[in-house]
């Protein structure tokens, strides 16, 4: 029996909390939490929450986007009826796969590869050389340079330019009139606007997209294959959203990228469940020495090596190729295996499957190099779309996955899931944090 404690949940997973509350003796905290008719979310925490220390238990499957305001909005009540402290418990954390800018092997989509020019010649796109003995100095304007007139040959680097000089007779501060000196209010005002709105748009090489005069060469910029005009830092604003609405402490399982733990400016833990994945491959899987722990793409390899060399069984992984012949090919990825699984047991490890897509993929692949059979290990089955009439037709012997998310549907519908229970471990995370224990043990998965 723990004292003090009050343990709420949302709507996303009510029976894992329930059995969360079972274990630690505690009856689960009265609640009201539902919708106004205009889908509005209305909370009322029924429990005197002064003083206590409340943990908040609310997963991130299905609507994922009511889940989390629900979260936050129960954060809030909590704070605002003076909980000593707030734990969000989060065992599949919501927006956990856009964690934040994604790296582009692109580069700068914007820039453009300087001229080809003789290395006697200095023009603006020209890097120098970096001093050393020996180094031939880098050319450079002299004193009979007229800037003025290689200023007005230089081709632009941005937007929609053709590449085209720009001439004299082109100039900004042109001294024919055009910018009404010598004509402003007299007689010669409709000729120099005339001759103004000529060379506005006589030759689009001469301005950049910064020129807002001219809309039509903005409408025009057309990006390079790859860049990306606008990405959300999702990551960022989900942990600042938890912390704004009062949470003092997070816990998640199996985090797609642990460094979401840096997006915090408190206490967050990321527990781990492969504990009970190499419990299910010791007990489950015959002769398991001899079966290949595979990796089904080159961002779990790490996760999948960390149980392939606890256990001492062999590792193999599923690689992506990805080779066009020229960059503006689409780039189309083939699978590609690296290991030997012929006439061995296959246990693919990820951390969450969404459509199943990559761990179906892989599944035929290991099959059409001989695998005998075929497991799947998942922390988070979130099978949404079509996932589980995919998994249903794969080649897949057993699917594998945590109640992170509720699955009672899910294995109604699909004969080859089996669930493994993470209550246990949130129960001890719990306890241990009310209790200010260390929770380290927890961490501990050799």
């Amino acid at each position: 029996m723990v004292r003090n404690i009050v343990i709420l949940s949302g709507n996303s997973h009510p029976t894992l909390a329930e059995s969360v509350c079972n274990m630690l003796g505690v009856p689960p905290g009265n609640r009201i939490l539902s919708k106004f008719s205009v889908g509005e979310t209305r909370c009322e925490i029924q429990d005197s929450v002064r003083g206590k220390d409340v943990f908040i238990i609310q997963s991130g499957g299905g609507s994922v986007n009511d889940h989390l305001i629900e979260l936050c909005i129960m954060i809030s009540a909590c704070k605002t009826g003076s909980a000593k402290r707030v734990t969000a418990v989060l065992p599949l954390f919501p927006y956990s796969r856009q964690p934040d800018l994604p790296y582009n092997k692109v580069g700068a989509p914007l820039s453009k590869p300087p001229t080809e020019v003789p290395k006697d010649k200095y023009t603006f796109e020209s890097v120098p050389a970096t001093p050393a003995p020996g180094i031939v100095k880098s050319a450079s304007f002299n004193k009979e340079t007229d800037l003025a007139r290689v200023m007005s040959k230089t081709s632009l680097s941005n937007g929609a330019g053709n590449g085209l000089a720009r001439t004299n007779s082109e100039n900004y501060f042109n001294s024919n009139g055009v910018n009404g000196v010598n004509g402003t209010n007299g007689t010669n005002g409709s000729t120099n606007g005339d001759a103004q709105h000529y060379l506005t748009h006589s030759r689009g090489g001469s301005y950049t997209t910064h020129d807002y005069e001219n809309p039509r060469l903005i409408s025009t910029f057309q990006a390079k294959p790859g860049y990306k005009r606008w990405v959300a830092q999702a990551g960022t604003l989900v942990a600042d959203l938890l912390t704004c609405a009062g949470a003092d402490h997070v816990v998640a399982l199996d985090l797609h990228d642990p460094q979401y733990q840096g997006f915090f400016d408190i206490p967050m833990d990321n527990l781990y469940g492969r504990p009970l994945l190499k419990r299910y491959i010791q007990q489950n899987i015959p002769d398991y020495k001899e079966a290949v722990i595979v990796s089904p793409d080159a961002g779990g390899a790490k996760r999948a090596t960390a149980i392939a060399d606890s256990l001492g069984m062999d590792f193999a992984l599923i690689h992506k190729e990805r080779r066009p012949t020229r960059i503006t090919d689409r780039q189309n990825a083939t699978m590609m295996l690296v290991g030997n699984v012929a006439n061995r047991v296959c246990v693919l490890v990820d951390d969450l499957a969404d459509t199943a897509n990559t761990i179906t993929r892989a599944a035929k692949l290991v099959r059409k190099e001989g695998a005998t059979a075929v497991y799947a290990l998942l922390t988070h089955g979130v099978l949404s779309g079509d996932a589980i009439a995919r998994i249903n037709a794969s080649a897949l012997d057993k699917v594998i996955v945590t109640n992170s998310v509720p699955q009672d549907e899910h294995r109604k519908l699909c004969p080859k899931l089996e669930v493994l229970d993470v209550a246990p471990i949130f129960a001890e995370a719990i306890r241990r944090i009310h209790h200010g224990e260390s929770i380290s043990v927890l961490f501990q998965y050799d």
